[in-house]
């Protein structure tokens, strides 16, 4: 895989979590718990993209 394409599934990995994360915060009964998990996961993969970016 090259480092583009990495970068790029990192990318819509980091989408697809923001809109659950949206997502779910709309809907009731979802546990902080849940959300927090979610976006530690996010950040994770901004991390990671903004790592890959400045090398």
């Amino acid at each position: 895989m090259s480092m583009s394409s990495h970068l790029e599934e990192l990318r819509r990995k980091h989408e697809v979590l923001s809109e659950k994360v949206e997502a779910i915060q709309r809907a009731p009964g979802t546990s902080d718990a849940e959300i927090t998990e979610l976006k530690k996961q996010k950040l994770k993969l901004k991390e990671e993209i903004e790592r890959l970016t400045e090398a």
